[in-house]
C-alpha cells in the first residue's frame, strides 16, 4: 500500500491509535454509528419544525477523540477508556522521532490506506518523521523555530527534565473521585501528537496567523499595503476544506480535514438553525484539556465599503486547563458566538 502525508494528516492512513485489538475499534465505531441514528432523526424533526435547536453535549453520538482524547461524559471516578491505555503513560525518553517509530512501525494496518477514517497520534508521529527527513532538521528544533518566528515564546517541548518558568501542574480523578496529581510520563514518543506546552496567549497568535493568511487574498483593495501571511491563504483554505470519509467526534456538525475539525457554512431552512463556518481542535493528554476554535467573520466588502479593516477579522477562542477529560469544544462555539454578535451588534 502507499501512505501518502494527506493520508496522515486527515487519519485516512489506518495506521493504529492507542488501541491495538481492531476488533475493539470496530465494536466502539458500531455502537457510536447506532447512537448517531438515534438521535437524528429526532433532531432532523426538532430542525424541520423551525425550533433552530443547538445541538449540545446532551447527546454523545461518538467516542471522543480530542486530539489525545477526552471523554465528554467523564465523571469524578469514572476514567475515560481511552486513557485506560497503557501507552499513555510511557515513561521512555526517545531521542529522535525516528526510533519513536518503533512503538508501532511492526504492527499491521487496521484497513486500505484511503478508505476509512481512525484518529491516530502515531500518524502523526509518522508525519513528524517526514518533516524531519524533509527539512534536514530534528523535527522538535524546526517547530521551536516556527513557534520563534509565530511569536509564540511561552511554547516549549513539554520535557520532565528541563526548568520550565510557569508550569502548570496536572491533574486527574482518582477511582474514589478524588482530585490527585496526574502521574508521570514522558511525552517524547508524540511530539507531534500531544508533545508541546503553551499558553492562552500564544494559542492565540497561532490562530490570528492563520486566520490572517486565510483572509489576505479576499482584500482585493489592499494588495500591496499588507505584509504577507505566515502562509498562503490557498494552503490554509485547503487545510481547511473538509475531507471526505471523515468525521470529528466532538463536533456533530464538522468533517476532518488537514490537521482540524471544520464546520461548513450551512443552512437549511429560512428563520431556521444556521451553521457558520468555523475550524477547531481539542486536545487531551495525562492531566490536560485543551481547545482552539477559530470563527472568521463573514466578510462583505459592499459594506465595508472601499477602505476594509485588514485582517484578521473574526472571532479566535482558546482554553487551556490542567484537567483531564474535560470537553471544551462546545463551550469555546459558544464563547465565540457571544463575542461574534457583540461584533455585529
Amino acid at each position: 500500500v502507499t501512505i501518502t502525508t494527506r493520508l496522515l494528516v486527515s487519519h485516512l492512513s489506518g495506521i493504529r491509535h492507542y488501541e491495538k485489538d481492531i476488533a475493539k475499534v470496530k465494536e466502539e465505531k458500531e455502537k457510536a454509528n447506532r447512537a448517531l441514528k438515534l438521535t437524528k432523526p429526532h433532531q432532523d424533526k426538532e430542525q424541520k419544525e423551525g425550533k433552530g435547536i443547538e445541538k449540545t453535549d446532551s447527546v454523545k453520538p461518538r467516542k471522543e477523540h480530542d486530539g489525545e482524547t477526552k471523554s465528554r461524559n467523564s465523571k469524578p471516578g469514572r476514567r475515560d477508556k481511552e486513557f485506560e491505555q497503557e501507552e499513555y503513560y510511557l515513561k521512555e525518553k526517545f531521542e529522535s522521532v525516528i526510533e519513536s517509530l518503533k512503538i508501532f512501525k511492526n504492527d499491521p494496518l487496521f484497513f486500505k490506506p484511503g478508505s476509512q477514517f481512525l484518529y491516530s497520534t502515531y500518524g502523526f508521529t509518522l508525519l513528524s518523521a517526514v518533516v524531519e527527513r524533509a527539512s534536514g532538521q530534528k523535527f522538535t528544533d524546526y517547530m521551536l523555530k516556527m513557534f520563534r518566528d509565530l511569536d509564540m515564546l511561552s511554547t516549549v517541548l513539554d520535557d520532565n527534565e528541563a526548568m520550565i518558568y510557569n508550569r502548570a501542574r496536572c491533574y486527574v480523578y482518582n477511582k474514589k473521585g478524588r482530585l490527585v496529581n496526574a502521574p508521570y510520563v514522558d511525552n517524547s514518543y508524540k511530539w507531534a501528537g500531544g508533545g508541546f506546552l503553551s499558553s492562552v496567549g500564544d494559542l492565540l497568535k497561532f490562530g490570528n496567523a492563520l486566520l490572517y493568511s486565510y483572509q489576505t487574498s479576499q482584500f482585493k483593495n489592499t494588495i500591496g499595503k499588507l505584509l504577507p501571511g505566515y502562509l498562503k491563504a490557498d494552503t490554509v483554505a485547503m487545510m481547511w476544506t473538509p475531507v471526505p470519509k471523515t468525521e470529528v467526534s466532538w463536533d456533530r456538525d464538522g468533517k476532518y480535514a488537514m490537521a482540524w475539525a471544520v464546520v461548513e457554512k450551512k443552512q437549511d431552512y429560512g428563520c431556521c438553525r444556521q451553521q457558520r463556518h468555523y475550524a477547531s481542535h481539542t486536545g487531551g493528554a495525562v492531566g490536560a484539556s485543551s481547545v482552539l476554535l477559530i470563527l472568521p467573520e463573514e466578510l462583505d466588502f459592499e459594506a465595508v465599503g472601499a477602505q476594509p479593516v485588514a485582517p484578521p477579522r473574526g472571532v479566535i477562542v482558546t482554553i487551556i486547563c490542567n484537567m483531564q477529560s474535560v470537553s471544551l469544544n462546545s463551550t469555546a462555539l459558544k464563547i465565540a458566538r457571544e463575542f461574534d454578535k457583540e461584533k455585529r451588534a
